[in-house]
């Protein structure tokens, strides 16, 4: 056990951040301990020449800085005491069994290990993944390496929306280019992982058959309209914009839709009774629904649905005339 020494905040390199991999740290609760009680664990620095290299508590020592505390605990490893990937190992243990890393710091992490450290891939992926709780596969690797060169406000949505693997998967695959422009529309939206990856796939698709890029997509003034209505909740932004999506994907459906509502509302049917037809008009008929609570309710929709035959509307939706 390293014995604790007392060091001078001036002493310590803050601009150095070789063993760093902070991504939006919530400081609130760690302030306020700091301000009620001080430093309860020693962080661990390095001596590099007559400074201090920060190895952990990063975070303590940036408050330490902030609220005027001269001077922190520390356990000091002397300067060809241990290599980087040890020290960075040692800092990554430590934080691995406190504070935990959100998924952007798991990905900062495993990005210097491969790329600053030079550790094997086919290593940091028996070594270092079930360290982040990860599967020790390739795949989940490519994934976060690729998170973490990602742009600064894409690693941000991650974070605040909790994207799933998949669909981070699905971001990788884009470039910087279309990432901001999707960013840029998928921000003043309420999606969901599913929404999400169904928004990624449409625009995707939309893109190479309208011979535009995903920003030209984006920047449609019939999108446009709906992300600035400021009436809008982002629930009914989601909805609409949904909505264009598949229209541009799928403009025959689009078009077999509308005529069929049109029919529909043709049709004048009270408000128990309701048509539908097959789901993406694949196959033939139509599907009935009625809703009743008494038996004079019910009475009228069987009179109400005797009548429809008689209605021009209805015969060209049953003989798919639409």
């Amino acid at each position: 056990m390293k014995t604790i020494q007392q060091v001078p905040l001036v002493q310590i390199d803050l601009s150095d951040e070789t063993f760093s991999v902070n991504f939006m740290p919530d400081l609130e609760k760690l302030r306020s301990s700091i301000k009620e009680v001080g430093m309860i664990e020693p962080v661990a620095l390095k001596k590099n020449g007559q400074a201090y290299q920060i190895v952990c508590g990063f975070r303590r020592i940036r408050l330490a800085s902030e609220l005027g505390i001269p001077a922190v605990e520390a356990r000091v490893f002397e300067e060809k005491e241990c290599d980087g990937i040890q020290l960075f190992s040692i800092s990554l243990h430590e934080n691995a069994t406190g504070r935990g890393f959100n998924t952007v710091e798991a990905a900062l992490a495993l990005d210097k290990l491969v790329h600053r450290f030079h550790i094997p891939p086919s290593t940091v992926i028996q070594t270092f993944l079930p360290l982040f709780s990860l599967e020790t596969n390739e795949k989940i690797l490519n994934t976060y390496l690729s998170l973490a060169r990602m742009e600064e406000d894409v690693k941000t949505y991650v974070i605040q929306e909790k994207v799933s693997r998949t669909n981070i998967r699905r971001f990788s695959s884009l470039t910087p280019e279309d990432r901001k422009a999707i960013l840029s529309l998928i921000s003043s939206l309420k999606l969901g992982e599913n929404s999400l990856r169904e928004t990624l796939t449409l625009l995707e698709e939309i893109a190479p058959r309208e011979h535009q890029t995903i920003r030209e997509i984006v920047d449609r003034p019939e999108i446009q309209t709906v992300l600035s209505h400021e009436e809008f909740t982002p629930s009914q932004r989601t909805e609409r914009v949904k909505k264009i999506l598949q229209r541009l994907r799928y403009p025959r459906l689009h078009r077999l839709e509308e005529t069929f509502d049109e029919k529909r509302k043709a049709l004048r049917l009270p408000g128990g009774l309701s048509v539908h037809h097959e789901p993406y008009f694949e196959g033939k008929g139509l599907r009935m629904e009625l809703r009743f609570g008494t038996m004079e309710e019910y009475r009228s929709l069987i009179e109400s649905l005797s009548t429809l035959p008689e209605k021009e509307a209805f015969q060209e939706m049953l003989t798919e005339k639409i």
